[in-house]
Formats: C-alpha cells, sequence, structure tokens
C-alpha cells in the first residue's frame, strides 16, 4: 500500500465522518422544534405553584381560585359538616376504589382528604369527575355537599361521589398550610 492511498483512506473517512456529524446537527436542529413544543408555556410554569390568602374565610363559607385552569374550592367547613362527613361508612361510598390516581387524591376517608387533621380545611378540584362541569357547592345536592346540575352528581361534605353518574370523587391537588392564613397550592 503506498502512501498516498493510505492518505485517499484517510480522507475519505474524514468526509463520512463529516458528514455523518452534519447530518445529526441538521437532524437534531429539525427535530428539537417539535420536543420543545411539547414542553409547557411560560405561563403555565409561571402558574405551577400559587399562594391563597385564606385568613377571612370564615367557618361554612368557601373560596373558588383558578389553579392550572382548573377551579379549586377551597372550604373551612363547620364543626357540623366535618362531623358528617366523618360518619360515613367507607363501604357506603360510590368511590370504594379512591386510591392515589395522578397525585390527586389519597382516599376516601375525610380525615386523608383535608389540609389539617381537625378536617376544617378542605381543598378540592373544583370539576365533576363524570364529564368535567362545575358543580355548584355551599350545601347542594342530596348530600349537603356539591351537586353538579348538568347531570346530577351529589357530592358529600367531604366531595366524595354519593349519588348520579361521576365514577371518582373530586380530586385533591397538592396543597398545603404555609403559614396561618396561606394555602400553597402545587
Amino acid at each position: 500500500m503506498s502512501h498516498a492511498e493510505d492518505h485517499e483512506g484517510t480522507r475519505r473517512d474524514f468526509l463520512y465522518y463529516a458528514t455523518a456529524g452534519a447530518g445529526a446537527v441538521t437532524a437534531g436542529a429539525a427535530i428539537w422544534p417539535l420536543v420543545n413544543q411539547m414542553n409547557p408555556s411560560a405561563d403555565v410554569q409561571a402558574l405551577s405553584s400559587i399562594r391563597v390568602d385564606v385568613g377571612g374565610l370564615e367557618p361554612g363559607t368557601q373560596i373558588t381560585v383558578k389553579y392550572l385552569g382548573k377551579p379549586v374550592f377551597i372550604r373551612r367547613r363547620t364543626e357540623e359538616e366535618i362531623a358528617e362527613a366523618r360518619a360515613v361508612e367507607l363501604s357506603d361510598l360510590m368511590d370504594t376504589n379512591a386510591q392515589n390516581r395522578n397525585n390527586m387524591d389519597l382516599n376516601a376517608a375525610d380525615q386523608n382528604r383535608t389540609l389539617d387533621e381537625a378536617g376544617e380545611w378542605l381543598v378540592m378540584i373544583g370539576v365533576c369527575t363524570h364529564l368535567g362541569c362545575v358543580p355548584i357547592g355551599d350545601g347542594a345536592g342530596d348530600f349537603g355537599g356539591w351537586f353538579c346540575p348538568c347531570h346530577g352528581s351529589h357530592y358529600d361534605t367531604a366531595g366524595r361521589i354519593r349519588k348520579g353518574p361521576a365514577p371518582e370523587n373530586l380530586w385533591i391537588p397538592v396543597a398545603e398550610f404555609v403559614d396561618e392564613s396561606t394555602i400553597k397550592l402545587g
């Protein structure tokens, strides 16, 4: 093998590697916008966590806030509502398989659905689990909780489905108290 043939082999190898490298960079540049468009937008990332002042909320009242494009019910329950929710036998509930669904709902026991051990603070995604309607609250429905007038789903004072077509309890989002009067969602 002559020196010229070695040189041609090296040049040919270089051209193969350079062409393959240029092709890989071009493919990456073409594919990146398609992959990047699946990332959350800046406004969604900015709202991935919000803080809600609940200092003025009296027992027996609720507020609705918008979080990640969905209504969230924050209710400060009365002692009667808490007692009613905790008196329900879990075997009487329709959503008996309430378990960790997408980090939203731990289970159907009232103690596991509230922010505090006393059960005074209940935070739920305000979307009916049947077809995505927004239930009305403040003692609505046959069980004193929430009622979806669109299709007739009745939820109790803990947001658990008790009657109607909805297959699941109202979902519980990730939430916590950051101080005595502020709840952080997300």
